[in-house]
């Protein structure tokens, strides 16, 4: 058996038979819940049980990724967006006007996650201009979260149909 072989025997390039896409959306949906703008969910458990530090903490480390989110898109917005949207458009083309299935795939797990990056600027901005601390960055934090999950859930359930069509329609024509 030749080195080829073997390497697409491991990474089957049918995506959405292969395990290793489905982990792989696990963890990407699992760490986008975890970290809320960069700062760790637990974080946030403990500023509202412990306060005090703990408080101090949780609003010094939310201004700083706040500062580093808003930064990233004052000075090189435009050119994300721009570069986003291609790759967007050309996973889209190659996915569902070629048939491309790992492209389908990367579009499917690239789509939803550049609505969470958009959200995450979004909530730095309104935590930023609104100076928030305290119970109001908490609840602005869990906002994010739960709409991050509402997004992941949904992303997650229209993968799947879309991976079982995917791979019913490749079973029953053979391809």
């Amino acid at each position: 058996m030749d080195w080829y072989a073997k390497v697409f025997e491991l990474i089957d390039m049918r995506s959405f038979s292969n395990l290793w896409y489905w982990i792989a959306l696990a963890v990407v949906w699992s760490a986008a819940s975890h970290r809320v703008i960069g700062v760790p969910w637990d974080m946030v458990h403990k500023a509202a049980k412990l306060g005090g530090q703990a408080e101090a903490d949780l609003e010094d480390l939310t201004r700083i990724q706040c500062n580093r989110l808003l930064y990233i898109a004052a000075v090189s917005g435009l050119w994300l967006v721009g570069l986003a949207a291609g790759l967007l458009t050309a996973l889209a083309i190659l996915g569902f006007w070629y048939d491309v299935e790992f492209a389908q795939a990367l579009f499917l797990l690239a789509f939803p996650m550049t609505l969470v990056g958009l959200m995450s600027v979004n909530t730095a901005r309104l935590i930023a201009d609104n100076a928030l601390s305290g119970p109001a960055l908490r609840r602005r934090l869990r906002l994010h979260r739960i709409a991050t999950q509402f997004i992941g859930m949904a992303s997650i359930f229209v993968t799947a149909l879309w991976g079982m069509y995917q791979n019913i329609t490749h079973s029953v024509l053979g391809g």
